[in-house]
């Protein structure tokens, strides 16, 4: 066995695919290049012969891994069910376990280190929130330039892990809360919109102090080992929860693949759920109030969110729900191109297809975005003028419910209490 690793890909999961050939148009790596190694199919052949000892894990495998997206679009044509983003971490963590070039080593650092650790990640982001404010990264290229794209980062850089919220009255229930690592920091709006919709809905919200980065990340860029501590420590932490609250799309999907990560995974991944799905499960039992308006609002489905988890109706709950009118960009939802640290390691594609999708919006005459992924949203950003607006879905949300207090409780008092966070 050539594997080197306990998470390398199994020949049952191999086996599962049929080279039908069904994924090779869902695939945006294949449809920029033709090349069949730069397809699902093609990707599982060079795995496979890393499996019978026929082929090296060489810098050709490597190349081949690291063009995938792990958008996952080929999950959601695949008539076998290959689990194509699991076999994908497998060969990533292989990739760079066998013979890790300098590349290799800095994202395991970024990744499975510097985003694992809550201190370091703040340093980071305060770093980031003085460039933003000096205006310094805008003209610049890069990962530096790239800062401009993000929500401007607030100093000193909060955190909710270790906090809980209460509902105005008697709990119907309580939820964990995973704070993360980049949407804690750099998306706090998103979580404050999330936790305030939730305790609207009656909810106890508790973000338990012993969590850490969901892990995605680190999984991505093959540190399979760091992506397993992260897994382990998120299993301890939420241990007494019922239900887990995720507003990342990217994290929820990770979260639920936590089975072959870390003992007793599986477990915490059947309490996992996105917040949009949750949610949207409250407003159709009619436990949270919809709004009446025709608002239009372009549309972005995150690939983890689409493809990853197949959740697609319930982010348009949402919106029709807090007066929009949702209008769809693309029908198949291909990759907007972000896809973690891709638009890093590979700026050419994730270019090519950044503008692609950035067309797709502009197409539609609109200025007001909604997708529920970070990551999405900073690329969307990067391509788009600074005119257009990218927003959660569950922050227009809590904007509507945020209308109805203030016509309805001019104290700020009412539906969910106020703006602000109430921590315990």
């Amino acid at each position: 066995m050539a594997w080197v690793t306990d998470w390398a890909p199994t020949g049952d999961e191999l086996s599962t695919c049929i080279d039908c050939g069904l994924c090779l148009p869902a695939c945006p790596t294949f449809r920029l290049t033709g090349d069949e190694s730069a397809s699902p199919r093609g990707r599982i052949a060079a795995m496979r012969a890393i499996d019978r000892g026929s082929s090296p894990i060489d810098v050709r495998f490597r190349e081949i891994m690291d063009l995938c997206l792990q958008c996952r679009a080929c999950e959601t044509a695949c008539p076998s069910l290959v689990p194509f983003g699991r076999l994908m971490e497998g060969a990533r963590g292989e990739a760079a376990a066998s013979e890790p070039d300098m590349a290799t080593i800095g994202r395991r650092l970024v990744f499975g280190r510097l985003i694992g650790s809550r201190s370091l990640l703040a340093l980071a982001s305060w770093g980031i929130g003085l460039v933003q404010r000096s205006g310094l990264g805008e003209p610049m290229p890069g990962l530096i330039g790239r800062t401009s794209a993000l929500r401007t980062v607030p100093i000193p850089v909060p955190t909710t892990a270790g906090s809980e919220w209460l509902p105005d009255g008697e709990p119907v229930g309580t939820v964990g809360f995973l704070s993360g690592c980049v949407m804690d920091s750099w998306y706090s709006e998103t979580h404050v919109a999330v936790i305030q919709v939730l305790r609207t809905a009656g909810y106890r919200v508790v973000a338990p102090a012993g969590q850490t980065c969901c892990g995605a990340l680190a999984a991505h860029a093959g540190a399979a080992y760091d992506a397993a501590v992260m897994a382990a420590k998120n299993v301890a932490a939420f241990a007494g929860h019922d239900r887990i609250v995720v507003d990342s799309a990217g994290c929820s999907a990770h979260m639920k693949g936590y089975g072959h990560w870390a003992d007793s995974g599986s477990d915490l991944a059947d309490r996992v759920v996105d917040a949009t799905e949750f949610v949207a499960a409250l407003i159709a039992d009619g436990q949270l109030p919809v709004f009446e308006g025709d608002e239009p609002i372009a549309v972005q489905d995150p690939c983890h969110l689409r493809h990853a988890q197949r959740i697609v109706e319930e982010p348009r709950l949402i919106l029709r729900a807090a007066g929009y009118t949702p209008v769809e960009i693309d029908p198949e939802g291909m990759c907007c191109g972000a896809a973690g640290a891709y638009q890093l390691s590979h700026p050419e594609v994730s270019r090519e297809l950044g503008l692609t999708k950035a067309g797709q919006v502009e197409s539609t005459g609109l200025t007001l975005v909604a997708s529920a992924n970070p990551g999405c949203e900073m690329q969307l950003k990067t391509y788009l003028g600074a005119e257009y607006d990218v927003k959660h879905p569950l922050e227009l949300y809590w904007k509507a419910i945020q209308s109805l207090e203030q016509d309805s409780f001019p104290s700020g008092e009412g539906v969910g209490g106020n703006a602000g966070l109430h921590c315990r």
